[in-house]
């Protein structure tokens, strides 16, 4: 059976002023149960050698069209704002990153290949935001393998590439939502969490809390209203009715009011904006 790797598309979050460079292999080496990335082949079954590694979009231009065809085939819509989103992909994020896979030359198709079937195979996609009031927080979405390649690992790859990036860029913990792929990230070391707010495109130099203010509730605003002078004694109201009990906390999530609750693998009771089942998952990195 096929799996499809994803977190939902989502807008975009804000900027940072961390530098991103270019990894190079990204393959996972075990060493008696602590993992680390190091520059490596791997063998694959029957086949030759290959070497993966995760770079910006924005690095790779030349990728863009292909990046936006392994879009489509997951998610659809149309393909001029697949291309406008991807364009924004920048070192100030929001970041796109690319898993690629470099084939050895027994590998490479005989004919004319295609672009993202070239010395260099786009593998999988990820987008990484900023996280309102979480200076050191991504949110991660639109996660994707192509389909050709699934049930691989390649989607396990991918997301540990992705943490390798982040941590080396001082950031501390990732958040993305899924519909039905939360036992996969389970397996990835991601525990359910609460909803955040996304924000994009804010400048570096934005402090924290002003950040704060973005992911506040609108309950939190307070409104100033204008001091009337008073031209009689205040009237003796009867005694208030005893208030109601307080309501279940309420929280802004990418636009999207929801209750914060209990939740587990099965069921949540958070519902994304068509009102379907989302559910919320974290991970320290």
């Amino acid at each position: 059976m096929r799996r499809v790797i994803h977190a939902g598309e989502a807008e975009p979050g804000a900027a940072v002023g961390h530098e991103p460079g270019l990894l190079p292999a990204l393959l996972p080496r075990r060493h008696r149960g602590r993992r680390s990335w190091q520059p490596q082949q791997v063998r694959r079954m029957g086949s030759g050698s290959e070497e993966l590694s995760l770079v910006p979009l924005h690095r790779r231009p030349e990728l863009l069209e292909a990046c936006a065809e392994l879009l489509g085939e997951e998610w659809g819509k149309s393909r001029a704002s697949r291309l406008h989103r991807l364009q924004r992909s920048s070192d100030a994020f929001p970041t796109c990153l690319l898993l690629l896979r470099s084939r050895s030359p027994a590998e490479a198709p005989a004919t004319a290949p295609a672009a993202h079937e070239g010395p260099c195979q786009l593998v999988g996609h990820v987008r990484l935001s900023r996280v309102a009031g979480r200076p050191r927080d991504l949110f991660v979405e639109s996660v994707v393998v192509a389909r050709a390649l699934r049930g691989q690992g390649y989607g396990r790859r991918l997301m540990e590439a992705t943490e390798q990036w982040a941590r080396e860029r001082g950031f501390g913990c990732l958040h993305l939502t899924t519909h039905d792929k939360q036992h996969f990230y389970a397996h990835l070391g991601f525990v359910l969490g609460e909803p955040v707010q996304n924000v994009a495109f804010l400048s570096p130099a934005i402090p924290t809390e002003v950040l704060r203010l973005f992911s506040a509730p609108p309950s939190a605003a307070t409104v100033t209203k204008p001091r009337v002078p008073s031209t009689s004694p205040p009237l003796l109201l009867p005694p208030a009715a005893p208030p109601p009990p307080p309501p279940p906390t309420v929280v802004w999530a990418r636009g999207v009011l929801a209750e914060s609750c209990g939740q587990n693998l099965l069921e949540t009771p958070h519902r994304d904006a068509k009102g379907l089942p989302i559910f919320w998952m974290k991970k320290d990195i």
